[in-house]
């Protein structure tokens, strides 16, 4: 498997492909990969000849320093991964932060139609413009014709959506559906630091929002999202940190339900120090 480390010889090797008539897709992650990621990596390959994965820690995507420092970095482990799954057609690109940001490690700052600051956007000061600038940044280098996104991110998904149409970007994003465990815990490298009293706890915040896209059907958005806030103050290992339910194109928190529009519900919980997110289509 070809693992590179810095743009020039990577961007070398992938013009190389591109003569040659190959299709190019990518998957950018943060590596501590997953069957989640597995599952875009095997989507992408599907409709490619060759398939980048980026394994990079970004920086400036953490409002939470802590968070950064103790995020898993596992490269060995990853390259192993995805060497079960095709070790010729995979190439990755595991750069240093020199080698993308230079000597001058910062966010530039983007304006998303307003996306950027619901949900995530608003807990996480400056996340979005982490997250746009790599991301940018990252298209630039691989070139792909398509990348592929988890619905677990889908707010991040919408947001990289408009980050291409608003820089005239050549490439299509794929949302693939999100990955579960068994029990129904969506798939995060942060999974790997729960203790197992809260491993064990968590499942119930897909439990809930199975709950909540049954209320939905018959209730108000304001109803359904009191009826979550009530769940979780019986649950002693998790927090509730928010539950919105908003438009897809907006991300908007809904007032009055419209036949019209397509609605998810977003949630995001504490399981002691760990942060995970989910969310759900309701109709």
């Amino acid at each position: 498997m070809k693992v590179y480390y810095n743009k020039s010889e990577l961007s070398k090797y992938l013009d190389s492909l591109r003569e040659n008539g190959n299709s190019i897709g990518f998957v950018p992650t943060m590596g501590a990969l997953h069957n989640g990621h597995l599952s875009l990596v095997n989507k992408a390959l599907s409709e490619n000849d060759f398939l980048v994965v980026s394994i990079f820690v970004n920086p400036t995507q953490f409002d939470n320093q802590e968070d950064l420092v103790k995020y898993p970095r596992t490269l060995e482990a990853d390259v192993n991964l995805l060497k079960t799954v095709n070790e010729n057609a995979i190439i990755v690109y595991a750069p240093t932060v020199d080698d993308i940001y230079g000597d001058k490690i910062e966010s530039k700052s983007f304006k998303f139609d307003g996306l950027e600051h619901q949900m995530e956007g608003a807990f996480r000061a400056g996340h979005f413009d982490g997250v746009g600038t790599i991301v940018k940044r990252l298209f630039e280098i691989v070139e792909p014709k398509s990348a592929y996104f988890g619905e677990k991110d889908f707010q991040q998904l919408q947001i990289i959506r408009k980050l291409v149409e608003l820089y005239n970007l050549p490439v299509n994003i794929i949302g693939c559906p999100i990955h579960r465990a068994k029990d129904g815990l969506a798939m995060s490298s942060r999974n790997t630091r729960l203790t197992s009293a809260h491993r064990n706890a968590a499942p119930f915040i897909y439990k809930t929002l199975v709950e909540a896209k049954n209320k939905f059907e018959t209730r108000s958005a304001q109803n359904v999202t009191e009826w979550v806030e009530i769940q979780f103050k019986t649950q002693e290992l998790l927090e509730l940190e928010y539950i919105i339910i908003a438009s897809i194109d907006t991300l908007k928190t809904v007032k009055r339900k419209s036949l019209k529009k397509k609605y998810r519900a977003f949630i995001a919980v504490y399981a002691g120090d760990i942060r995970l997110i989910d969310n759900i289509a309701l109709n």
